[in-house]
């Protein structure tokens, strides 16, 4: 994926990629909890935050974690994806990841914002990784989060439900066009 990078967005991003490869090799054996604040903190700190309108000239684009790491900037989705197809990378079951629409209020403002939610078992309380603040922080400690729905690659939730209600890949479109992208940078 290096040399991927290197010819699409040249030397920086492909010098993101390798330190996206040691950061995991020196997070791989550690404890759940460790590998959620390493790949959160990775991502925060190396990439900025920007519309896709001017990342992308798009309204709405979810980029793959190449594609982020190649722009070194993304909005909340791509921090969300980099994020998710890394701890799953590193171990964690897809099971205990979700991609989790929410409304975020921001200055007072309610605005549509994406996070990942990280469930040590189905029925627990998420932890949230968000590119608004710096730590993975409980979802009780989040009150400026409401859930909307939450999806990963086996199934979409709406609400606080505790089962699937649909294929993910067939009612939405974005997330069905970065796995396919995502297959074909080798991810």
């Amino acid at each position: 994926m290096q040399a991927l990078a290197l010819e699409r967005y040249g030397t920086s991003a492909a010098d993101t990629v390798a330190a996206w490869r040691r950061m995991m090799e020196e997070t791989r054996a550690l404890p759940d909890a460790d590998k959620l604040n390493k790949v959160n903190t990775f991502f925060n700190r190396r990439t900025l935050y920007d519309s896709d309108q001017v990342i992308w000239q798009r309204n709405d684009y979810w980029a793959t974690p190449l594609e982020t790491m190649g722009r070194a900037a993304g909005d909340c989705e791509d921090f969300a994806i980099s994020k998710y197809v890394t701890l799953l990378m590193l171990g964690i079951n897809s099971q205990q990841l979700r991609l989790v629409y929410v409304r975020a209020s921001v200055g007072g403002v309610s605005v549509a914002h994406m996070v990942l939610g990280y469930y040590p078992d189905p029925s627990a309380e998420p932890l949230i990784l968000d590119n608004l603040i710096t730590s993975v922080r409980r979802a009780s400690q989040r009150s400026d989060l409401a859930p909307v729905f939450s999806f990963n690659r086996d199934g979409l939730w709406a609400g606080g439900a505790s089962t699937s209600s649909a294929d993910p890949t067939a009612r939405l479109s974005h997330w069905r066009d970065v796995l396919e992208r995502m297959r074909q940078d080798g991810l």
